[in-house]
């Protein structure tokens, strides 16, 4: 139904998307999650030409939307666009809102347009409000009407820009509610959300961007429980970390524990985490600085908020040696000491490099 290939989107010389690629099909539901500021809904206003793309191509049913030769308003009737800001004609009741395009460019009667209106005001659970003007609804309320609106143009493909952005968390379920419906009944839609659990219950598949791309794209169960790409782990499980490199013995300490107190801090990690945490990468150091004449440090402390978890991964290049390992390390208390704050250990030797993670308990 929707094919694009090699989309791209250039603000002066910002580049917004580059190279994306998707092909949506009928009866799908597609939701788009990532971080702000990564083209995400500058994606859906290209598809339906609220911008313009800078290159590439998007065909609907096989025609060029940006082929010169196409009927774009006729191609765009088929696809409908419900923003995060409600975009509701304030001096129009709410059954007003609703007839206004249908009468006005599929050429409906004011009967019924009407008539329509109600099923869908009814569908959305507003029916009692048909009369009244969006300055007398809640935002909940007013987004229900948007879809409404949306749907009286008797869409082919909706989609939704964050339609939940801009509600109080009590009003978020009243609308998820009515696209989870859309999608029970079949509906093609594209949706940009930041809701990850509305994401995973209704959609068919979920793209996850970053950086003016897709990264990674999959089954709603792939992406949320077993993501194959660090950004979409890291993003999924809304992970934050705190890195150091370590080329010589003469390492500031000090600095580093100030540091890693501060990012524990920041992560609101309870005391009994932290003090543990610091214990660790003393003893973590007091166990590698035999190597740093060698041979590079590399130490990521990563903090799960998803899954109250924190893992630390070090990495370093030489001879395959594990330092927990009591029959390659000395240091036994070290090693103890080490284990007993931790639920995991995992040392394995990749790309000719030592790599050594641990969950702390």
């Amino acid at each position: 139904m929707i094919k694009i290939e090699h989309l791209s989107k250039h603000f002066g010389n910002l580049v917004v998307l580059k190279d994306v690629n998707i092909e949506i099909r009928e009866g799908e539901v597609i939701s788009i999650i990532g971080p702000s500021g990564t083209g995400k809904s500058t994606l859906l206003r290209c598809i339906n030409l609220l911008e313009r793309p800078t290159g590439g191509s998007i065909e609907i049913d096989g025609v060029d939307l940006l082929d010169s030769k196409s009927d774009v308003p006729k191609i765009r009737q088929k696809m409908n666009m419900v923003f995060q800001s409600f975009n509701l004609f304030d001096h129009l009741s709410v059954l007003g809102n609703l007839t206004l395009a249908p009468i006005k460019l599929l050429g409906k009667g004011k009967q019924e347009a009407e008539e329509q209106a109600m099923r869908l005001l009814t569908l959305v659970g507003l029916a009692e409000k048909a009369d009244n003007f969006p300055s007398e609804l809640s935002g909940g309320q007013k987004q229900r009407v948007a879809i409404a609106r949306c749907m009286a143009m008797d869409p082919e493909i909706i989609l939704f820009d964050e339609p939940t952005s801009s509600l109080d968390p009590t009003m978020v379920s009243e609308v998820l509610s009515v696209i989870r419906r859309l999608a029970k009944a079949g509906m093609t839609m594209v949706i940009v959300t930041h809701e990850m659990d509305f994401a995973r219950d209704v959609s068919n598949r979920v793209l996850y961007m970053d950086e003016g791309v897709i990264y990674e794209e999959g089954s709603a169960r792939q992406i949320f429980d077993s993501p194959q790409k660090e950004k979409t782990r890291a993003f999924i499980n809304r992970i934050r970390s705190i890195s150091y490199h370590l080329s010589s013995p003469a390492y500031d300490i000090y600095t580093m524990s100030a540091e890693l107190e501060a990012f524990c801090e920041k992560q609101i990690l309870p005391l009994p985490t932290r003090r543990n945490l610091l214990l660790m990468l003393e003893e973590l150091l007091r166990l590698y600085t035999p190597l740093l004449g060698s041979t590079p440090l590399d130490m990521t402390i990563a903090y799960s908020e998803k899954k109250q978890q924190v893992e630390i991964v070090v990495e370093y290049g030489g001879e395959a040696l594990n330092p927990l390992d009591g029959k390659q390390v000395s240091d036994e208390a070290g090693v103890r000491l080490i284990t007993g704050m931790t639920e995991g250990i995992d040392f394995r030797r990749e790309s000719n490099k030592n790599r050594l993670t641990l969950l702390l308990k």
